[in-house]
């Protein structure tokens, strides 16, 4: 029977975890604030639990594997597919319609914020935050105008 490698890390890699996982946390709120607010199917909870599931994930990769090893591309794969299997749930289809898919994108970009804060990429992680958040928040008001001018004029 192999023995198995217990892995102990420092005080202050454990608080450096820990800070990881909670600046991927807090990074991801407004854009789960922002679903949850429009009342989507993924919110407030969900967004929060992608970007730390996503950072863990990347974390415990560079603890077993090394920050350098070319099986991080694997880790990122399968965060990719991960994360885009979640975000196709939260698409629907109705009369040749499709709904959700802003939500399913937002998701996306908070799985790559998780693993963006994971790696240390503090930078790509805030962008990621703040473009899809403002994306979200910003564009509101041009897409009502685009819907708006599509409709067919009313009748008097």
């Amino acid at each position: 029977m192999a023995a198995m490698m217990l892995i102990v890390p420092s005080w202050w890699e454990t608080a450096t975890h820990i800070l990881s996982l909670g600046a991927a946390y807090a990074l991801a709120l407004p854009v789960g604030w922002d679903r949850e607010k429009d009342e989507r199917s993924a919110g407030i909870r969900t967004f929060p639990l992608v970007a730390i599931a996503s950072c863990g994930f990347v974390l415990v990769g560079i603890a077993i594997l090394g920050r350098t090893s070319p099986a991080q591309a694997r880790i990122l794969e399968g965060l990719i597919t991960g994360v885009g299997f979640i975000g196709g749930g939260a698409i629907l289809k109705h009369r040749g319609k499709a709904s959700g898919t802003a939500t399913a994108a937002s998701l996306w970009a908070t799985g790559a914020l998780g693993a963006a804060v994971g790696y240390g990429l503090y930078d790509i992680a805030v962008v990621l935050s703040l473009t899809t958040f403002l994306t979200l928040r910003g564009s509101r008001p041009l897409k009502r105008a685009t819907h708006d001018s599509s409709a067919p004029p009313e009748k008097a």
